[in-house]
């Protein structure tokens, strides 16, 4: 998990990170397999102190199997 404004691990880093282990990509969402990127808009580094709800649509849909909404 990342977020579009953390500035210890910016999420161009995280993409480029993951691209480079070279797995399909899985639909629209950036999902891998056995491997999903997901990023919280409007978050720093710790997700649920910026955005609660969306922290929690995150994890309830981790906790479910699947990927989170993509708005």
């Amino acid at each position: 998990m990342s977020s579009d404004t953390d500035g210890r691990i910016p999420v161009t880093s995280i993409r480029y990170s993951v691209s480079r282990l070279g797995l399909p990509v899985g639909g629209y969402a950036v999902g891998y397999d056995r491997l999903a990127l997901v990023t919280v808009r409007g978050a720093g580094h710790f997700v649920p102190s910026y955005q609660p709800a969306r922290a929690l649509t995150l994890f309830t849909s981790f906790l479910e199997g699947k990927l989170p909404p993509s708005s």
